[in-house]
C-alpha cells in the first residue's frame, strides 16, 4: 500500500458498501435520538426523563454484550447484522406509530411505551456492535486497518452531522410522525446495502471452548493488554462524566432559547468538528506519539465541555461542541486502531463486545448520569462537574499508565502482527 494514499481503503468496493450502509443507519439513529429526546422532554419537562432514555438502552445492551461477542466469533457476522437491523426497523416502525394521534388516544402512557421500544433497540444494538466492528475488518487487508478506521469514523461522524440536523428540521417544520417515517426509510436503505455484501467465512482456529470460557476470553484479553485497557478506560470515564448530549434539549430550550431545529444543529456540531479532524487524521495519522496525542485530546474534550456549560451564546456553544467532537474523534480513531491491531481475527467479536461495554454503553449510562446530576445540581453545574471529572481521569491515567503514555502505533502494528502469526 502507498502509505501516502489517504483513500486506500475506499478503493475496496465491499468496504464502500459497508460504510455507506453505516452512513444511512447512523443518520436514521441520529434522527431518532433527536426526535425521541425532544418528544420525551416535551411530554415530561424532567431532566431525569432524558437520562432514563439512556438507561433504557444501556441495561439490555450491557446484558447481552458478552454473549453477543461470543456469537460474533462463532457465526457468520452478516447473519447477525441483518436480523439486528430488522429489529431496529421494527423499533422505528413502532416509534412512528406511537407518534400518531391514534396511539395517543389508545394508550394512557406513550412515554412508557417509548422506553419499552428503546429497551428493545438496546438489545439489538448490543448484538450489532461486535458484529459490525468485526465484519469490516474482514473486508480489507490488515495493512489498511488504520486508514479504514479513519474513514469508518468519518462516515459515522458525517451521518452524525446530517442526522441530528435533519431530525430537527423534520420535527420542527413537518412534525413528529414525518420525522419517524424518514428514520424508518433510511434503516431500509441500510438493510439493502448491507445485504448486497457477500458473507465472509470465519477462520477456524481449532479451539472448542465451552460457553463460559468463551464469554470471558475477551475480558481476559483486554485486561492483559495495558495499552488497550488504558485506552478503553480513559474513554469510558471521559464519556461517562464529560458528555452533555442527553441534556442538549434543556440547553436548546431553556438556556440558548432555540427550538427543535436549534437542537438538531447543536447535536450535529460535535460531528462537524469530528469530520474536520478526520480529514486531518487521514493525511497525518497518529503514529509514534499516539499515546500523548490521545491523552491531550481527551483533556481538550473535558475543557471544551466545561466552557460549553457556561456559554449562553448559541454560536459560541456550537463552536465549543464542534471542538469537543474534534478532540473526541482523535480518541475514537486511536482506540479503534489499537483494538484492530492488537486483536486476533477469531477474537474480534468478543473483544469488541468488551469495547462496547466500555464505550458504547457508557454513552447511555453517561446520559443517565447527566440526567441525575442535572436534577440534583442543575444543568450547568452538572456539566461543569462532569468536565472536571474528565480532566481528573486524564491526569490519573497519564500518571499511572506509562504504556499508554508511550504508545507508538507503528510498534503496536508490529506487535499485533507477531501475535496473529
Amino acid at each position: 500500500m502507498n502509505k501516502k494514499d489517504p483513500y486506500a481503503s475506499l478503493r475496496n468496493g465491499e468496504f464502500r458498501r459497508f460504510i455507506s450502509a453505516r452512513f444511512f443507519f447512523t443518520i436514521a439513529m441520529q434522527i431518532q435520538a433527536v426526535v425521541v429526546g425532544w418528544q420525551i422532554y416535551d411530554l415530561t419537562g424532567d431532566p431525569l426523563a432524558l437520562g432514563l432514555i439512556g438507561l433504557a438502552e444501556a441495561i439490555p445492551a450491557l446484558s447481552v454484550a458478552l454473549y453477543a461477542g461470543h456469537i460474533a466469533d462463532r457465526f457468520n457476522r452478516k447473519s447477525i447484522l441483518i436480523p439486528g437491523l430488522f429489529a431496529l426497523l421494527f423499533c422505528s416502525v413502532s416509534l412512528t406509530f406511537l407518534s400518531t394521534s391514534a396511539a395517543a388516544d389508545r394508550f394512557s402512557s406513550v412515554v412508557n411505551l417509548i422506553y419499552a421500544v428503546i429497551f428493545i433497540s438496546g438489545i439489538a444494538r448490543g448484538f450489532l456492535f461486535p458484529a459490525l466492528f468485526s465484519f469490516w475488518s474482514q473486508l480489507i487487508p490488515r495493512n489498511l486497518y488504520a486508514n479504514a478506521s479513519v474513514w469508518n469514523s468519518t462516515i459515522w461522524q458525517t451521518g452524525a452531522i446530517a442526522g441530528p440536523a435533519l431530525g430537527g428540521i423534520l420535527y420542527g417544520f413537518y412534525g413528529l410522525t414525518e420525522a419517524y417515517l424518514v428514520d424508518t426509510s433510511l434503516v431500509i436503505v441500510a438493510l439493502a446495502l448491507l445485504s448486497s455484501i457477500p458473507s465472509k467465512p470465519l477462520e477456524f482456529t481449532g479451539e472448542h471452548e465451552d460457553l463460559f470460557k468463551s464469554l470471558t476470553t475477551g475480558v481476559k484479553f483486554v485486561f492483559r493488554q495495558p495499552v488497550l485497557l488504558g485506552a478503553l478506560s480513559l474513554d469510558l470515564f471521559a464519556v461517562l462524566f464529560g458528555g452533555a448530549t442527553a441534556l442538549l434539549p434543556i440547553f436548546a430550550k431553556e438556556i440558548l432559547e432555540t427550538g427543535p431545529e436549534g437542537l438538531g444543529i447543536l447535536r450535529s456540531a460535535p460531528s462537524a468538528g469530528a469530520i474536520l479532524m478526520a480529514g486531518i487524521l487521514a493525511y497525518f495519522p497518529p503514529g509514534p506519539k499516539a499515546g500523548r496525542i490521545l491523552l491531550f485530546s481527551v483533556f481538550g474534550y473535558g475543557i471544551s465541555m466545561i466552557l460549553f456549560a457556561v456559554s449562553t451564546n448559541f454560536y459560541l456553544s456550537l463552536f465549543l461542541l464542534a471542538l469537543s467532537g474534534a478532540f473526541d474523534n482523535v480518541s475514537v480513531v486511536i482506540r479503534s486502531t489499537i483494538v484492530q491491531l492488537l486483536t486476533p481475527n477469531h477474537m474480534r467479536g468478543r473483544v469488541s463486545s468488551v469495547n462496547s461495554m466500555f464505550i458504547g454503553s457508557s454513552n447511555e449510562i453517561g446520559a443517565f448520569e447527566s440526567g441525575v446530576a442535572a436534577r440534583l445540581m442543575g444543568t450547568v453545574v452538572s456539566v461543569v462537574f462532569g468536565g472536571s471529572m474528565t480532566l481528573l481521569v486524564v491526569s490519573i491515567t497519564a500518571f499511572f499508565n506509562r504504556n499508554l503514555r508511550k504508545l507508538n502505533l507503528h510498534h503496536a502494528a508490529e506487535d499485533g502482527q507477531s501475535h496473529s502469526n
